[in-house]
């Protein structure tokens, strides 16, 4: 049997109640999404130290990507940080509040039981100043697949509740005029999600492709985007999870080395 929790350094997630275990993708994103725009001189760190910090996680599930930016903020800024995580899964929002209350940066993080279009569409009733410096995401991303017969997984990994088109156009919606939005998604997705993003004023500003092992096809495509579009700024590189000799490459070790016992 698999442990119900997952212990990183400065944090614990318990995740016995989720549908989505902690796993490779959910630490990849949150450990490499850039928290500052490369085309923009407007830092998300903030130079003010009265200015807030506003992120929000799509789909949070046991917390874990908001746990990682709480410790990645809270080492870089003493500014007023404040992380909403959201999920339509209600045993998870629990789990995740559970997650944030034992946590080091509880004031900070907050789980919320909501859709991204409910949070969307009355967030102005909620917090009714606030856009998201940055957007973070590991959504559910099989269209077309045989589906679990397990209802709560096969809703955390299926598209039908949250289409790329509907995540984007509100996180497009909730994000400001400076901010980041951040994905991990299948590698096959990346055209699709660029094309989907235009649309929406939303356009690339780093793209990573992730190989497990060397010389193997790229897995994942990790992307974030913004309102801004500058192809001299974009930066496309890639990266191996494993080396040929390790279960961690150099690149791998250095992007989670905070995180990972």
């Amino acid at each position: 049997m698999s442990s119900p929790f997952f212990q990183f350094k400065r944090f614990t997630v318990w995740h016995d109640r989720c549908a989505m275990k902690v796993g490779t993708d959910g630490v990849l994103l949150g450990t490499w999404c850039p928290l500052s725009i490369p085309s923009s001189p407007n830092s998300l760190i903030a130079s003010s130290p009265n200015k807030p910090m506003n992120i929000l996680d799509i789909g949070t599930g046991s917390g874990l990507i908001a746990l990682i930016l709480a410790q990645r903020v809270s080492d870089y800024t003493a500014n007023h940080v404040h992380i909403d995580a959201i999920d339509i899964d209600a045993d998870a929002v629990a789990q995740a509040h559970e997650n944030f209350r034992l946590s080091p940066w509880s004031n900070m993080l907050h789980a919320h039981h909501y859709s991204l279009q409910e949070w969307s569409l009355n967030s102005s009733s909620h917090y009714p100043t606030t856009q998201y410096n940055l957007i973070v995401s590991n959504p559910p991303y099989f269209q077309s697949s045989l589906k679990n017969p397990d209802m709560q997984r096969a809703t955390a990994r299926h598209t039908d509740r949250l289409s790329y088109s509907d995540l984007i156009a509100h996180a497009s919606r909730l994000l400001q005029n400076d901010g980041t939005f951040a994905m991990i998604l299948p590698i096959e997705a990346e055209n699709e999600i660029i094309k989907i993003a235009q649309h929406h004023q939303l356009f690339p500003t780093q793209i990573t492709h992730v190989h497990t092992k060397p010389n193997k096809p790229a897995k994942r495509l990790l992307i974030s985007l913004s309102h801004h579009s500058s192809l001299a700024t974009l930066r496309i590189n890639s990266f191996s999870i494993e080396s040929s000799n390790s279960p961690r490459s150099e690149d791998y070790h250095a992007l989670t080395k905070d995180f990972y016992l």
